[in-house]
């Protein structure tokens, strides 16, 4: 979703400015009530009108990536819930199965089952 321009923030500030209702400068400009009371609420506190810029997060798993590589590296076939074992007591780190998927894809590594390895499927 992208943010309203600026310029468009301002012409609704004045708008309001101007004495118009809320109600009315939301019909006006085809905006909600409540966005055209947010942008209000946000130069009244901040004293900026400019879109709010998110922080981009880092994942959980980045402090361990080198770790997890490692591990399916040494252990090929290897489950997610060893893997979630061994960070435990490896690391001391507590994080749900989806998290090392994530982790996983993201780092494009596969767990993959040897074909020695009793179990493995024939192709």
């Amino acid at each position: 979703m992208v943010p309203y321009t600026t310029a468009l923030r301002s012409e609704v500030l004045a708008a309001c400015v101007a004495n118009e209702g809320t109600r009315v400068v939301s019909l006006r400009f085809e905006d909600s009530e409540s966005w055209v009371r947010r942008i209000k609420q946000q130069r009244r506190e901040t004293g900026q009108i400019a879109p709010k810029t998110a922080v981009p997060r880092q994942p959980q798993w980045l402090a361990w990536t080198n770790w997890l590589v490692a591990k399916i590296t040494a252990w090929p076939d290897i489950y997610l819930r060893e893997l979630q074992a061994e960070l435990k007591q490896d690391r001391g780190e507590e994080v749900g199965l989806m998290t090392i998927c994530s982790a996983c894809r993201a780092l494009d590594q596969s767990r993959k089952k040897d074909a020695d390895c009793p179990g493995a499927r024939s192709s």
